[in-house]
């Protein structure tokens, strides 16, 4: 059966035993081509699955509510179809959240956990309220003036043009439905604090310095709960470091995957 999710699987060619598998999840309103700098990166030496989440990107479009638990099953069954039975996850912002359900709802199969540019507390009430409004004013007005507006927050001015207009096409491009869905699920999303207490495996958090979504004393906080933890703040990055920094990123990165690697 064909997988619902649109996906980049690389690096099969070179796959060893001794070298873990690396699944990246995507951020809001995002796509896959977010992680182009780590995909060339690693799958020279590991392979590397990014998906697409359902409502963005190439795979098909649900309205609705989508909360994390449906993200994190279609992960899951994309993972079964590609036979990728342990591996280690990786999250931004949105993605990250998804990736915390992940550890809730098949740990097993993860050996290590990257959480960049997200946080673990559930929405607060005005939270909800605003996450609902702007889901509305997506299906009203379309993606163009929400990526006008937030473009500044998401990169900064110096990660160059092309990037910058790398984020705002995936932004501009997603379905507004789609987006809208996932923050309705986002609104309702459940505290993954005390999960984070439970993971068992090696983690990194990494978060951009001038972050003001998921600042600095957010990766503080998930840096603290999480018992085999380490923390990377990159200067000169907003909520996409991968994107902005993507040397220092994949630096960084590279040398948790191979520690993991050792261990596995």
């Amino acid at each position: 059966m064909a997988p619902l999710l649109a996906y980049e699987d690389e690096g099969g060619e070179s796959r060893s035993p001794s070298v873990l598998p690396l699944v990246l999840v995507h951020g809001h309103p995002f796509d896959r081509t977010m992680w182009a700098p780590q995909l060339a990166a690693f799958s020279p030496e590991r392979r590397v699955v990014a998906p697409d989440l359902r409502g963005y990107g190439a795979s098909p479009v649900v309205p609705g509510i989508t909360p994390p638990a449906r993200f994190a099953q279609d992960i899951e069954e994309l993972l079964d179809e590609l036979k990728v039975d342990t591996f280690v996850l990786a999250g931004l912002s949105m993605g990250g959240q998804i990736a915390m359900e992940c550890c809730r709802q098949f740990p097993q199969r993860i050996r290590g956990l990257v959480l960049a540019d997200t946080f673990a507390a559930p929405e607060t009430d005005e939270g909800k309220r605003a996450r609902n409004a702007m889901a509305d004013r997506l299906l009203r007005e379309g993606m163009r003036g929400y990526a006008d507006e937030v473009l500044d927050r998401m990169v900064l001015s110096d990660a160059g043009p092309r990037v910058r207009e790398h984020v705002h096409r995936m932004m501009t491009a997603t379905a507004p439905e789609g987006a809208a869905a996932a923050l309705r699920g986002r609104a309702e999303r459940p505290d993954y604090r005390q999960l984070l207490t439970r993971v068992t495996v090696p983690a990194l958090v990494v978060v951009g310095a001038e972050d003001t979504y998921t600042p600095v004393t957010d990766a503080e906080e998930m840096h603290r709960a999480l018992p085999d933890s380490t923390l990377h703040v990159v200067e000169g990055a907003a909520h996409m470091p991968n994107l902005e920094r993507p040397d220092e990123f994949n630096r960084v990165l590279g040398m948790f995957l191979r520690r993991l690697d050792r261990a596995s």
